[in-house]
């Protein structure tokens, strides 16, 4: 379980190496609350301010919301056009300004607990090869939050 006093550092510095390596705008993670079905964005790096600490979504919408329902990755280009549902479900898109978002799920026993986001300020798409260095490092945030 996700445990911000134990697993914030590594965490950030995941999210710090793999912004490095990816060359993307913003990295966050985003955890389902251990009581009730909401999800809170907890670490990010590359954000423009601290909105992302007081957004939390509900379980199936905006992009966290979807990932961990679905346990599947979801990608957002040209937001906020051709997106499911409104505007106002995708918080995080809107406070860090992002246009394009890739969301990977982040396991914990074996069910989608997490969500590891990165993001552009403009279109600029993820490589295939960057696709995987997410997944990657998906992995290894799963490791951290099981220890």
């Amino acid at each position: 379980m996700f445990n911000k006093s134990k697993n914030y550092e590594p965490i950030l510095q995941e999210c710090k190496q793999l912004k490095k390596e990816i060359n993307c705008d913003f990295v966050g993670f985003a955890f389902q609350n251990t009581i009730g079905p909401d999800i809170k964005w907890h670490i990010a790096a590359g954000n423009h301010n601290e909105k992302y600490k007081l957004i939390s979504v509900r379980y199936g919408k905006g992009i966290a919301g979807r990932v961990i329902s679905t346990g599947r990755a979801m990608t957002i280009e040209d937001f906020p056009h051709h997106i499911i549902g409104k505007v106002l479900e995708y918080p995080i898109m809107l406070a860090e300004k992002l246009v394009y978002s890739h969301a990977v799920p982040v396991y914990y026993k074996e069910a989608a607990k997490g969500v590891l986001l990165v993001g552009n300020r403009s279109n600029k798409q993820l490589s295939r090869e960057d696709v995987l260095i997410v997944q990657a490092a998906s992995n290894k945030i799963e490791k951290i939050i099981s220890c």
